[in-house]
Formats: structure tokens, sequence, C-alpha cells
């Protein structure tokens, strides 16, 4: 299912959830004698002192390091933020290895996790199964005669996780929050984005070949004689359909993605694609649907007619291919790693045990999650996390009330959503239980099995209330999200580690790190997306039209000033895909400092390792985003990702903070320097 939600990690679903990807606390001082061990926690000998933090403070901070840092051959990236991800998998991998070697009663979590990891390091199994597990979904593919079956074929298949021309969710209704419904959105193409079809620059080309090939290669893999030829049927195909593909930006528009018809309409204006038996199929029992993307359906239903039905055989065959590939033999997993080489840079494999940790994590991660949170987790950690989101609420109430641009019953409205925000910490209340047996032997069938209980899970909660007891990430991950259908914020245990969090740091530190990202999260709820949700998480208009259109000119400034910004020479920042990004960035910074500013080493002005509090404050804003990744890697994700690179999630909103200026002393002709008049300043 496609999570539902705005992220500040490196995935970005439709829908919406902020993920920023890493949060932690501390609310009041910690001793730094206290400490087991003392840390450095301003690595002065990362800093380049020759230059200036006024033209480039993240390279200030970092530049040391990044000159430095080697990216492993086998990854795609190193530092921190989503790259902490990759210890954290080892720590998942030595939990796994040994439930893998223990005997764990049948059906516990230990015997779940412990077997599903067995199975897929089992690859001498899989290798000498060849492709023999997608035979009989193959010859299914060979049977079909026309239209129906197709479809049929198609709904089927949906229910084992593999999502081709048709793709959909159950959440909330944007506009009645308190019931479940199914969202139907634009699917069928294998590239990262619709506009990767009609580019022409020699990257683009480059992916595109390389694509092809690696649908040709799948089919020579099956005995295919016409691999080319297919390979060429199968990317005509997706371009048809991308032609009518909304663009990312476009997809931020919340209300222009939100339909929900009659379902006897849609069949009416719609027979080919046969709502009403594909709904059936699916096991939905609903008489209206959202169609997020009415254009998309429309064209998939013309072309279901001028396709010809063994072209669309061909098209099932690939797009099916894809979803399983990773889980057959060597030769397949090859394919799609080669492939995804020319999107991410990255020029070897991961190791065996870091991809089936992960696999583990994405399919069966909440029994993992238990064994991770009684290992590795302090409980004092949550208490502490807690303190410290009361406090950067208080802090952002403040500056509402503060604000010069919003009238009296707006900030009320805004107070009022603010103060009804769920905070989730740590892990779930409830654990999530998979209804399936997990066979050590069978590696295929164990994520066919999970990715139908997945189905099951997610399907049985249309025409119910939502199921605020869920999580859209699991504990270990190091990220964080703020879900508006929910109106909640939630920080994983994954995240409460340094740089952004540490126990035995001073408040500057904590402020700076897991403060910002506090303060990131409750400022989605309020950028140009979650704005537009209230308080019950109903996409319903709470602001008084004069401040709707003063909020709509501040977001511009935004997106106007990040649209500036240069990565890899000539490829700019996307600022409208990443408006809702930027803006939570921006106001993180500020909460977090308004909220350090009300302790007591914010009010003082004792120096640590030679910075004062001020300073050391910002440094930790800019450790946090110690980042280095290859080119081809950061090329795809201007492309496709709703996050600013590194570099400007630092320089970015601190050439809008005022104290920042003052703490290092930024002076007028410094590159990132900006007048006062000209900063921006929204929450």
């Amino acid at each position: 299912m496609h999570l539902h939600q705005y992220e500040i990690s490196l995935s970005y679903p439709m829908k919406r959830i902020f993920h920023f990807s890493l949060v932690a606390l501390a609310v009041v001082s910690c001793k730094q004698q206290d400490a087991p061990q003392q840390k450095k926690y301003v690595e002065v000998a990362q800093i380049d002192t020759s230059i200036k933090p006024g033209n480039n403070f993240f390279r200030y901070v970092n530049g040391t390091w990044y000159d430095t840092a080697k990216i492993a051959a086998d990854q795609v990236g190193v530092g921190s933020y989503s790259f902490l991800n990759i210890p954290q998998k080892l720590l998942l991998q030595s939990i796994l290895e040994e439930a893998s070697k223990a005997t764990g009663a049948e059906g516990s979590i230990e015997q779940k996790v412990g077997d599903f990891y067995a199975s897929g390091m089992d690859t001498v199994g899989i290798n000498q199964r060849g492709f023999e597990p997608i035979k009989s979904m193959l010859a299914r593919i060979d049977a079909i005669q026309d239209r129906t079956m197709l479809m049929n074929f198609v709904a089927d298949e949906l229910k084992v996780g593999d999502y081709s021309i048709i793709s959909f969710e159950i959440s909330p209704d944007n506009e009645n929050s308190s019931i479940n419904i199914a969202h139907f959105s634009q699917a069928g193409i294998g590239l990262p984005d619709r506009d990767y079809y009609f580019k022409t620059d020699s990257s683009s080309l480059a992916i595109q070949s390389a694509y092809k090939k690696y649908i040709a290669t799948l089919f020579q893999l099956t005995g295919d004689s016409e691999a080319s030829k297919n390979a060429d049927i199968v990317y005509d195909i997706e371009k048809q359909l991308a032609s009518s593909h909304k663009t990312r930006i476009e997809r931020r528009d919340v209300k222009a993605n939100y339909h929900n018809l009659p379902v006897a309409g849609i069949n009416k204006k719609q027979p080919n694609i046969g709502w009403v038996a594909l709904l059936k199929n699916l096991g939905l029992d609903t008489d209206t649907v959202d169609i997020a993307q009415p254009a998309y359906f429309d064209k998939l239903n013309a072309m279901l007619t001028s396709v010809p039905v063994d072209h669309w055989k061909v098209y099932l065959k690939a797009s099916s291919m894809t979803s399983y590939d990773e889980i057959l033999s060597k030769p397949f997993e090859k394919a799609s790693f080669e492939y995804n080489k020319a999107l991410s840079g990255q020029s070897t494999e991961k190791p065996r045990a870091q991809v089936i940790a992960d696999a583990v994590d994405r399919q069966l991660g909440f029994a993992l999650s238990q064994l991770y949170v009684k290992k590795y987790f302090n409980e004092d950690a949550k208490k502490r996390a807690l303190e410290l989101v009361n406090n950067l609420t208080k802090a952002f109430e403040n500056r509402i009330n503060q604000l010069d641009w919003m009238s009296d019953s707006t900030k009320l409205k805004a107070k009022e959503k603010l103060n009804a925000i769920t905070k989730k910490i740590g892990y779930p209340d409830v654990w999530r239980e998979y209804k399936v047996k997990i066979d050590r032997n069978k590696f295929f069938e164990n994520v066919v099995a999970l990715r139908q209980d997945e189905y099951q899970y997610q399907t049985g909660k249309l025409n119910k209330p939502p199921y605020k007891q869920d999580w859209e990430t699991t504990p270990p991950t190091v990220t964080a999200y703020y879900n508006p259908s929910f109106n909640e914020i939630v920080f994983p245990a994954g995240i409460l580690q340094y740089p952004y969090f540490d126990l035995y740091a001073d408040d500057a530190i904590n402020y700076g790190g897991i403060g910002m990202v506090i303060g990131h999260e409750l400022t989605h709820a309020f950028d140009d997306q979650g704005a537009q949700f209230d308080k019950d998480g109903n996409v319903k208009n709470w602001w008084t039209p004069a401040d709707y259109e003063k909020f709509k000119a501040k977001t511009q400034q935004v997106i106007d000033l990040y649209s500036t910004f240069t990565v890899l020479d000539s490829v700019h920042v996307k600022g409208g895909l990443t408006v809702g990004e930027n803006t939570a960035d921006n106001g993180g910074v500020a909460i977090a400092y308004d909220a350090f500013k009300l302790t007591k080493q914010g009010q003082d002005t004792t120096k640590i390792d030679g910075f004062t509090p001020d300073q050391r404050f910002f440094l930790s804003v800019a450790r946090i985003w110690r980042v280095k990744t290859r080119d081809e890697f950061l090329r795809t994700y201007i492309n496709t990702n709703p996050h600013s690179p590194a570099m400007w999630r630092v320089n970015g909103p601190l050439m809008n903070f005022t104290p920042f200026y003052k703490a290092f002393n930024v002076q007028p002709g410094e590159k990132n320097y900006k007048s006062d008049s000209v900063r921006i300043k929204i929450w």
C-alpha cells in the first residue's frame, strides 16, 4: 500500500504524511559529567574555517568531513539523515541472525522473523529454483484472451502486491476523516516519474536505455526469443500511460487530486476497466471511490481498446517480473540492480544479509520491532521526547500569537489544531499482528504470503473508522512524520540517537538537532498541504479568505527562493515540489530556537567548545544534515523527492533567520546574506 503521508525522508507517496527522517529530545539540561563517557558534540576538526558561515554554513560546519568522506561501493550516500538507517540495519541483522539460529515456538515472533530471514539467506535454494516460482503466473498471462480476463488478472495480482495499471489504498476520506474509503491513483509506469519518458537530456536518455535493457533482460531470463521487441512494446505502453499522469508538483494540490465518485457512474464512463467487476474481484464492497487522477483512468480505459490484448500480455509479464525479480534467482536480482545503478550510481550490490534484514523490516516490521525495542530502546527517552515535543508546541503557539500577518480568528483555529495534534513516540501502544505461516525453506512463498496478509490487513479497513493505533513506519527506522488525516506526529525509536539526540548533550545540541526535527513535523500541519486540513483531519477551510491569500503569497516566496538554488551545475531545486518540506524546515528552525531560548542555557552566554549557546544550536542544525551522496542518486532525488538536498536544508532556512545572522555576524556581501526586508517568515 502507498503510505498516506508527507515525509522528509527519501520517498514520496502522493497522498499525505510528512516524513522528516529524524527526531529526538531533551528538555532539561543534562550535566555532561553524568555521562558514562565524554563526547565532543561540536566536531571542531570537521569545520572548514576557510569558509565564512554567511557564505555557506553547510560547508563551514561539514566541509572538512565532506571532502574526505568515502561512500561505500554498495551504498548511494554516507552521513546522517536517512543514511543512519545503514547502521540500524546492522542492529536488526544481529537480532535476525540470533533468531534464525534459535528454535522459536511455532507462530511466535521469533520463529516468524527468524525463519523468514533464514529463507531469504538460502541463496543456494533460491538460485536452484530459477524463475520456477513465477512460471504459473506467466502461463496465466499467456492464457488471457480478452479485456475481461486481463482485468481479472490485474485484480488477482493486486492482492499479492503486484501493482501494474491499477493502484489504490485504503485511508480516511479527505472530506470525512472518520471513515476509510478506497483511493485509486495513477499507475502503470516503471521509470521513477512520468517526466523521464519525455526528457531528452543525456542523463535521462541513459536511464531510459538502462530501463529498456532491464526489461529485455527479464524476458531473456524467461526464455523469450523476442526480448528486445517486447521491451519496446512495454516502454511504448508505459509512455502512453505516462502522458496522462499528473506531475509531482500537480499532485501536491490536495483538492485537485480528490474525486469521490459513484461506482455506477465511472463504470459506465470507463466500461473497459469494468469498475463493478474490478471492485468485486478486489473484495472491496463500496458504492463510491476516490479517483485521484481521472485523466489517467480515462486514458487507461481508451488504451484497453486501442492497445492489442497481445501487447497488454507482454506488458503484464514485464510488470509482474519487475514485481518479483528481487526475490528470484541471482540473474533476476542482478538485472534489477543493473538498472538501479543508472538511477543511484551505486556500484556494487549490498551484502545479502543487509538486503534480507531490510526485507524483514519491510514485511514483518512490527514483529521484528518488538525484539528491537526490547533490546535497544531506552524508555527514559520516550518520556523526555514527549516533554520536548510539548515544549516545542508551546513555543509554536507563542509564535502564532505573535504573527503580524494573521487575523485573531484564524490564529484561534490554528492554535486549536496545534494543540489537538496527537504525539506518538518510540513504538506503538498496540502491536500489529501478522496472520501468516512462515516456512524457512520457501522465501518466495513467504514474501507472497506476507503481501497477501498486508493486502487483507489494509483492505479490512474499508468502510471502518481509521485505526489510529496504526504506524506508517517501523520503530527502528530513522525517520519521523506528520499525518494530516490523523493530525498526528510520530517519532520512532530509531531516531533517538546522535546527532539528533543524546541524553548527555547540552540543550543547544539537542534543540538544534531533534528540536529542529520536531518543529519541522509540527510545521507540516501548516504547510501548503497540511494547512488545508482541519484539526480533525478533514480537508476543510479554517482560514479567513484574506489570511489564506497572505499564506499562499508567503509559500510562493518559498517556491521562488528555493527554485534559485543550484545543484549539480545546471540542475535546480524544484521549488514547487519541495515547498512543503522547505516551509517545514524554515518553521522547524524558528520554533526549535524559540523553545531553546526558554531554557536556562538558551538564556546564557557561556561557551562550550569555544562556541556560544546560540552558535552551538546552529552548528547542531547543520550537523544533522551532514550527508554526501552520489551524483546519480542526487539527480534522481531532485527529480522525484519533495525534500531539498542536504546543503539547502541548512542554508535555505538559515538565510531567512535573523538570530543566525547575529550568532555568526553575517554581513552584507556574503553569499547567503539576505536583507531583513526579504527574509521569509511564515510561522
